[in-house]
């Protein structure tokens, strides 16, 4: 019997009989909870859920949102002379671009397309990319599909996806600090690390000591939220690139869901909300999410070494075996003991002839190297 994909447009038209075959919501990120929060909070984006079916039974899914991005965004990354940059931005009508993403736009990582235990995984993921391009033929003005986040062990698989004229990429890694069982406290940890690097870990609590720090309830949320909004926005504008812009309105609907697991953390300069960080607890993992800054503060106080101080004490009281502190700042996270964990996104064009223009420019993207450090004893 062949595989078919079935598409629904919200996480509620989804049968559970779907979720409990494909088995995937142990991992918080494929739960219909978790995204069902962004898809309420994120109107402005286009959410699509695909599932493939063997014999009527839901044996894979793939999580898509449709997004619209400056195309400036996306080309001030990629080496190219001054002309060739004009070519390609005519090439995109210079303006907007309608982009079709196969994982999570939002989180930094393989969590976009789940395979049931079992199931063939070279012929099943086929049978998602065949979904995602059934999706794009019905998605109007659609220029882009990018398919995002996976480790090297899934390449083996996902490279399949050349045969469909994508081309591949490497993305920034995410960085990943492997905690030891017997750290029970930060000053352990701290006590692992040569001594250098637990001078600097103890000036950045240090020069942060004036902040108020607090852990933030739903209410809480609710009441700061055009300041984190505010402050967010502060660390997007620093990034080099961003695809979609997150309404922080989720982050109330995921603390009301998961009151335990989901961490809200504020940091206060005599009342004024000056940093926050968002943490997810996903299995035996702690994820670093977005964090907000303000960098007129940020070097007086050591805001953001402090807030990836937190995230390691965080970590280690909630029994985590592993921090994913995400992309971005590859050096500093090497500083507190994170290792780059390689990440491979595929891209095309919808058209055939743009795409044969593209795909050179996708494959010649390099990410920017940097120094890793080795801060353990």
């Amino acid at each position: 019997m062949a595989l078919k994909s079935k598409i629904f447009k919200t996480v509620d038209n989804i049968p559970q009989a779907y979720w409990d075959s494909v088995n995937c919501c142990t991992n918080i990120y494929y739960s219909p909870e978790f995204l069902s929060a962004f898809e309420k909070a994120n109107t402005d984006i286009e959410f699509n859920y695909i599932f493939i079916l063997k014999d009527d039974e839901a044996v894979a899914f793939a999580n898509t949102q449709i997004v619209t991005i400056g195309v400036e965004t996306i080309t001030q990354n990629i080496k190219m002379s001054a002309r060739l940059r004009r070519i390609v931005n005519n090439m995109f009508c210079n303006n907007q671009l309608r982009v079709l993403f196969c994982g999570n736009v939002f989180l930094s990582g393989e969590y976009g397309t789940f395979l049931k235990e079992g199931a063939p995984k070279v012929e099943t993921f086929k049978a998602i990319a065949e979904g995602v391009k059934q999706l794009s033929k019905k998605t109007k003005r659609l220029q882009t599909i990018f398919v995002k986040d996976f480790e090297d062990e899934s390449l083996y698989i996902t490279d399949h996806l050349k045969s469909y004229d994508y081309a591949s990429m490497q993305v920034e890694p995410n960085m990943i600090i492997t905690l030891k069982p017997e750290w029970k406290s930060f000053e352990d940890y701290k006590s692992a690390l040569k001594s250098k690097y637990r001078v600097k870990a103890n000036k950045a609590d240090s020069k942060s000591e004036s902040l108020e720090a607090k852990f933030f309830t739903q209410e809480d949320i609710k009441t700061h939220k055009e300041s984190l909004q505010a402050l967010y926005q502060n660390t997007i504008d620093n990034a080099d690139f961003n695809a979609q812009i997150l309404n922080l309105d989720t982050y109330t609907y995921l603390k009301e869901t998961y009151p335990d697991k989901f961490f809200v953390k504020g940091y206060f300069l005599n009342g004024k909300l000056v940093g926050f960080l968002s943490a997810m607890q996903n299995e035996t993992n702690l994820d670093a999410h977005f964090i907000g800054i303000d960098y007129s503060n940020n070097k007086t106080y050591a805001i953001y070494p402090r807030i990836l101080n937190d995230y390691v004490r965080l970590g280690i009281e909630t029994n985590a075996s592993q921090i994913n502190l995400g992309r971005t700042a590859s050096e500093i996270k090497s500083t507190l003991g994170a290792k780059p964990k390689n990440l491979t996104c595929y891209c095309k064009h919808k058209r055939y002839v743009p795409n044969q223009i593209l795909k050179p420019f996708v494959r010649n993207v390099k990410i920017k190297s940097f120094k890793q450090h080795k801060p353990y004893k």
